[in-house]
């Protein structure tokens, strides 16, 4: 924290000293306009306020994240202060103003020494952008040969005899020797030593082409976020590669006065002077880098405030003195100090908008959007309009151009909200793992919804295909994702339970269709079976009476037939009587009674029980014919060569199993038919729960568990505790079940 001060105030320092020597420099310069040729005037008026713009990136990025990045920003600031300040010196020193200021040309040679690193301290600025490292190990030769190149051009440009022409580089307005020069260096050794601007430009060439290389290297590797703040700073290296490639070519052909090398150059200078701090810009503001978009929106929002004020006060002090002819004073002073008070709060919140539409847009700061949302959960609305308002204010934040709410319910994600408003709702989406978010449109950026470990829904967005979504957006979308958790745990609570409220609805619905279908097919099956017997019988038995009184052997014959028909009464009554609720369970038990089920069944059935006791009718009846009903499915649609029934009490529950070798069916193809559906349904109502398990080719298994307690537990349960059968009180589900598909 202690060496993040330091260098925040080490930037502050050298980003004043900038400021102060470009200003110095840009007086020199309008004093020796005149001396100055036009191609040398108005590139070194722009070497200034260039520099204070490099100067001023340079202290955000030191100050936000101490990048190296903004160090050498600073440098390349400071140092196009200090050449504009030296050439201007040296022009008024020696044609301006001669002998008017101490040693003109020295400190006009200066100019060119500095402008050594200005030119080689870009290309390793971009060699290093925008991380302040290098892509790779693999680029140390090259840093290690920039730093080398530089330190031999610096002494070269230094000590090598030559003619020194200002403005630097290479201006036409002033020339003189080297007044620092070794006259007894050889051609050789001046060569060695890059001692020339022409030498140096074709070294810096080669220089900007490695470093162009080594962005797209990082553009090719890096993610979406690091190619949109890379690309405006590779085309800027390109254009300077360009620039300087056409310049070498066309000073080496048609020499570096021409008029096609003096356009070249001036191209390449508004490249370097305002291209490249552009280009660092856009990337600031436009796709987040150093996520220094707070601080310029902050900059902004005070500099408006303090041109406000400062209007204010002189309007109240100055104007309204001048007009009353009252100037100055405690009066005017206090009057203007009460009006700053009256409108500095609507002052500022005008200054935010006009800052974050410059900053950030027509959206919202992330941290308003976060405020936001915590006002109206705050601000109890409900649900829906919760989820409404989140949805809006996180398009509003980034832009986007669609926004969903997913919330999970059961084993699948369901679209809870959407903005625009009136967009089309997306299907459902099942969950291939219960904790794990599934994959959603590759155009749609999506951050799960957790409480702990828990999946509770999802927060996704899509943005326009050229805009990308930044990383300061991104943090937004994980930040509203981690508040919004209670939201989306009562919304998917709501959901769940409107969702069991239908399912028992239709489960009740159901229930009174099959008991009222129950109901009439025994009607019809008394009406057409026992009652037309008994009448038969009735009528025969008058016949009988009658017979005894004329025809002893034919009254004989007469009531063995009685007898037959009787007897067959007796078994159609005890059948009907079966479907209600059979005899053998209410006597026996449920193994007993599946057992003797098994044993009539179409197939070999075995039966095998654990622990299994007395219960409730209600439990006995449900499991009876759970299993009866798996049965009969069994031996219409499996195709089965055997099954089997397995029942056990254990953990508070009895489990029923019904299985199968037969030829199985597709689960997610084959609709759940009316048999499965009654098993549900009954189970359902006793609080138990079904599970079909089928493959094709490999049998089905039907599982069912109910729940039991103590209470629900019966001792013994004998012959008196059998129901009525004139009064039934167990209808069969489904005597004739629909198949599984």
């Amino acid at each position: 924290m202690r060496a993040q001060a330091t260098a925040s105030r080490a930037a502050s320092g050298l980003w004043a000293a900038t400021a102060l020597i470009g200003i110095a420099g840009a007086i020199l310069t309008v004093l020796a306009w005149h001396d100055l040729k036009p191609s040398d005037a108005y590139p070194l008026l722009a070497y200034p306020p260039s520099a204070v713009v490099y100067a001023t990136l340079g202290t955000l990025i030191v100050r936000r994240v101490g990048n190296r990045i903004g160090w050498i920003l600073l440098g390349e600031g400071l140092a196009f202060s200090i050449q504009t300040l030296t050439s201007a010196y040296a022009v008024v020193g020696v044609i301006t103003h001669p002998g008017a200021l101490p040693s003109p040309k020295l400190v006009g040679a200066l100019s060119e020494w500095i402008f050594v690193p200005i030119l080689m301290g870009l290309p390793y600025m971009f060699l290093i952008f925008p991380t302040g490292k290098l892509p790779s190990e693999r680029w140390r030769p090259v840093a290690g040969a920039a730093i080398a190149i530089t330190g031999l051009a610096l002494v070269g440009f230094i000590v090598t005899p030559r003619l020194v022409a200002l403005p630097a580089p290479g201006g036409v307005s002033l020339t003189f020797s080297n007044p620092a020069a070794i006259r007894s260096l050889g051609h050789g050794l001046s060569t060695a030593l890059v001692g020339n601007l022409q030498i140096l430009s074709v070294w810096s060439v080669l220089f900007f082409a490695a470093a162009l290389v080594a962005l797209v290297v990082r553009y090719r590797s890096g993610g979406p976020e690091l190619r949109q703040q890379i690309k405006w700073a590779a085309f800027a290296a390109a254009a300077v590669v360009a620039g300087q490639a056409v310049l070498v070519v066309t000073g080496a052909a048609a020499g570096s006065q021409s008029g096609m090398a003096i356009a070249v150059g001036l191209a390449i200078a508004v490249v370097a002077l305002f291209g490249i701090p552009l280009a660092i810009t856009i990337a600031i503001l436009k796709h987040r880098l150093y996520d220094i978009d707070v601080i310029i929106n902050r900059a902004v929002v005070y500099g408006l405030l303090a041109a406000a004020v400062t209007a204010i006060y002189l309007t109240v002090v100055a104007g309204i003195g001048t007009l009353v002819g009252y100037s100055g004073g405690p009066v005017l002073t206090i009057a203007a100090a009460v009006a700053i008070a009256l409108v500095f709060q609507p002052l500022r919140h005008r200054a935010q908008r006009v800052a974050n539409r410059l900053v950030y847009g027509e959206r919202a700061t992330p941290y308003q959007v976060l405020s936001e949302f915590a006002d109206h959960i705050a601000g109890m609305l409900a649900l829906d309009e919760v989820l409404e308002r989140m949805v809006s204010i996180l398009a509003a934040g980034t832009g986007a151009t669609r926004v969903d709410v997913w919330i999970r319910v059961g084993s699948e994600l369901r679209p809870a909200a959407a903005w625009p408003n009136g967009s089309a709702a997306p299907e459902a989406i099942p969950l291939v793992h219960d904790d794990e978010l599934p994959a959603l449109d590759s155009t749609t950026r999506a951050v799960a919804v957790r409480q702990g470990d828990e999946l509770l829904g999802a927060l996704a967005l899509q943005k326009p295909r050229n805009e990308p979504l930044t990383m300061a957006e991104d943090k937004l979308l994980q930040d509203l994702a981690s508040q919004a958790g209670l939201v989306l745990r009562n919304v998917r609570l709501t959901a769940e339970l409107r969702g069991k409220i239908e399912e028992l609805r239709a489960s009740r619905r159901r229930l009174v269709d099959a008991q009222n279908a129950e109901r009439r097919k025994i009607e019809r099956n008394i009406h057409d079976g026992a009652q037309q017997q008994l009448v038969a019988l009735a009528v025969k038995q008058r016949l009988a009476a009658n017979l005894v009184r004329r025809d002893q052997e034919g009254a004989a014959h007469l009531l063995e037939e009685l007898q037959t028909e009787s007897t067959e009464a007796l078994e159609n009554l005890r059948d009907l009587a079966h479907g209600i609720y059979p005899p053998l369970l209410a006597d026996g038990g449920l193994v007993e009674a599946l057992g003797s089920q098994a044993r009539k069944a179409a197939v070999a059935v075995s039966i095998e029980a654990e622990g299994v006791g007395r219960y409730d009718q209600e439990i006995e009846a449900t499991a009876y014919f759970c299993c009866l009903e798996a049965l009969q499915n069994v031996a219409k649609y499996a195709g089965a060569s055997k099954g089997s029934i397995t029942l056990i009490d254990g953990d508070g529950w009895l489990t029923f199993t019904v299985a199968d070798d037969g030829a199985g069916f597709d689960l997610e193809e084959t609709p759940m038919g009316s048999g499965l559906q009654g098993m549900e349904d009954r189970l359902d109502a006793v609080g138990g729960a079904l599970e079909i398990r089928s493959e094709l080719g490999a049998g089905t298994t039907v599982t069912g568990r109910i729940p039991v307690s103590t209470t629900s537990r019966s001792p013994e349960v004998t012959a008196k505790d059998r129901p009525d059968w004139d009064t039934p009180q167990w209808a069969p589900r489904d005597s004739n079940p629909e198949p599984a598909d």
